[in-house]
C-alpha cells in the first residue's frame, strides 16, 4: 500500500468531547510507549491538557482526568526499549502497566522519534507489545514526532525506511504526525482506534501462566473473580512516584 494512501484509511474528523468515544465507553485508557521519554511526556501532557509529566519516568505512572462526560487515563512508561534492559525488568514493568491500565488499555500510543528509531528499536517494541498481548498491534497507533533540527533527513525519508514503515504496516497503517497536532485531533484519533476495536480493551492472557501461583494481590485483574479498584491494586514502591487523580482512580468495572 502506498504511503500517500495511508491517511485516506482513517480520515481525521473533529469531534466534541461527548462523541469522540462510542456511547457505551465512559473511559479511554491509553498506554504510552516509545524511544524518547521527553516525547512521551509531551504527548501525555497533550492528551491530559496540562503539564503533569516533566521528567524521565523511572517506573509506570498513571494519570486520570475527567473530560466532561468521559474519563481519560494515561499510563506513561519508563524506557522499555533500551538495549540493556533485562527480561525480568521488562516483564516487571509490563506487569505493573497491566495493573495501572486494568482491566486493559484501549490504545497503545507508540510515540517515536524517527531519526532514532532503528531496526533494533522496532524489534524491542515488538517484544514489549507481544508481552502485553498478541492483540496489542490491533490497538496500536503510531505517532511520529518531527525530526530534530540537526537531522538532515525529512519526515518522508524516515517514513520510507524499513523500521518505521514496517511498524506502521504492522499497526494496520494507523499513524499520526505530531507536528501541528492539537488536543482535539489527538483525542479524535485515539477514539477512532478504540471504535475500530468496538470499544474493547486488550486482555492479558500471556500473564495467566506466569502469575497463576502468585497471591491474589499480585495477579492480573482477569484472573480474579471480582474486580479490585485500581487504587487498591497499585502500590508505590522504592523511589517510583505515582500520581493519582482526585477520585483516587476508583472506577469499578469500566468498559
Amino acid at each position: 500500500m502506498a504511503t500517500a494512501a495511508i491517511d485516506d484509511l482513517h480520515p481525521l474528523k473533529r469531534s466534541s468531547s461527548y462523541d469522540f468515544l462510542p456511547p457505551h465507553m465512559s473511559e479511554l485508557r491509553v498506554v504510552l510507549l516509545g524511544n524518547s521519554w521527553s516525547e512521551r511526556n509531551s504527548v501525555g501532557n497533550l492528551i491530559l491538557g496540562e503539564t503533569v509529566f516533566n521528567e524521565a519516568p523511572e517506573c509506570c505512572m498513571r494519570i486520570s482526568v475527567p473530560l466532561q462526560k468521559k474519563n481519560i487515563v494515561v499510563v506513561n512508561t519508563p524506557d522499555l526499549l533500551r538495549p540493556n534492559i533485562s527480561q525480568h525488568e521488562l516483564t516487571e514493568h509490563v506487569e505493573k502497566c497491566v495493573k495501572y491500565s486494568a482491566p486493559g488499555p484501549h490504545v497503545f500510543l507508540l510515540v517515536l522519534q524517527p531519526e532514532g528509531f532503528t531496526e533494533e528499536h522496532k524489534l524491542r517494541l515488538y517484544r514489549v507489545l507481544k508481552l502485553f498481548s498478541d492483540q496489542s498491534f490491533d490497538h496500536s497507533l503510531v505517532l511520529i514526532s518531527p525530526p530534530r533540527e540537526e537531522s538532515s533527513a525529512s519526515m518522508e525519508t524516515y517514513m520510507e525506511q524499513p523500521p518505521l514503515k514496517d511498524l506502521i504496516r504492522k499497526c494496520r497503517y494507523r499513524y499520526l504526525k505530531k507536528k501541528n497536532l492539537d488536543h482535539s485531533e489527538l483525542l479524535t484519533r485515539l477514539g477512532q482506534t478504540a471504535k475500530e476495536n468496538n470499544g474493547k480493551h486488550v486482555t492479558y492472557e500471556p500473564f495467566e501462566d506466569a502469575t497463576s501461583t502468585l497471591p491474589e494481590d499480585h495477579q492480573s485483574p482477569k484472573q480474579k473473580e471480582t474486580h479490585t479498584p485500581i487504587a487498591n491494586a497499585v502500590k508505590a514502591t522504592g523511589k517510583c512516584r505515582h500520581i493519582f487523580d482526585k477520585e483516587d482512580f476508583v472506577h469499578t468495572n469500566p468498559p
